[in-house]
């Protein structure tokens, strides 16, 4: 009996894609740190000690997450929720954001997501930053934005206060303004991403 077999190549080929691009992934080298630089917590956490949280008891980081050198997190204003994987570049600040009613001004708790991106030199005053975010270098992200899942700021992109970012969109730009979507596989690429930069920091091999 003959049967008819016809190979679903678009799909062959995008699973052999994923896997390749997995495979290379794993091959990338390691970036080396120097342990006595990095405190690691029990979680997991690589926190740089040339880093500085204010108001550590209001900073709450779930775990296998890296806080790079020079980063200021702001805890002393408002709390500060950090998910897992969480990699914040060198010189970031992350500052809770706030709102002036009758004269006082109110500090809002900032919540970052897990699997989330944070390239160099950026300033971060958003009032929340989902999943499987990836923010670019040297971004301004005003106070009150709000950062959807999935979604992805270019480099250098200066997103005005109470911004909105919908799931699977890329802002860029100052100001910064929508510029097109991602595909649904994006959580996947960031996650892929994300854990890639957690698992290829490593401390020096000892000599």
């Amino acid at each position: 009996h003959t049967h008819t077999h016809t190979p679903p190549f678009p799909a062959m080929a995008s699973a052999l894609d994923d896997h390749l691009s997995q495979a290379l992934e794993l091959e990338e080298p390691p970036i080396y740190y120097n342990k006595a630089e990095y405190i690691q917590t029990a979680s997991g956490n690589k926190v740089s000690k040339a880093s500085v949280l204010c108001g550590s008891q209001n900073i709450s980081l779930l775990g296998k997450s890296i806080v790079k050198p020079g980063v200021i997190l702001r805890g002393d204003l408002q709390l500060l929720k950090i998910g897992k994987f969480v990699i914040v570049g060198e010189r970031c600040v992350l500052r809770p954001s706030y709102k002036k009613y009758k004269g006082n001004i109110a500090f809002f708790p900032m919540s970052i997501g897990d699997y989330v991106t944070i390239g160099q030199g950026s300033v971060i005053s958003a009032a929340q930053i989902g999943s499987c975010v990836d923010i670019g270098e040297n971004c301004i992200i005003s106070k009150r934005c709000t950062i959807k899942d999935n979604s992805m700021i270019l480099p250098g992109t200066v997103l005005p206060p109470d911004t909105m970012v919908p799931p699977l969109t890329v802002f860029g730009g100052s100001p910064g303004r929508y510029l097109g979507d991602l595909p649904e596989s994006q959580s996947m690429l960031q996650k892929q991403h994300a854990m890639t930069q957690y698992r290829r920091f490593e401390p020096h091999p000892k000599p």
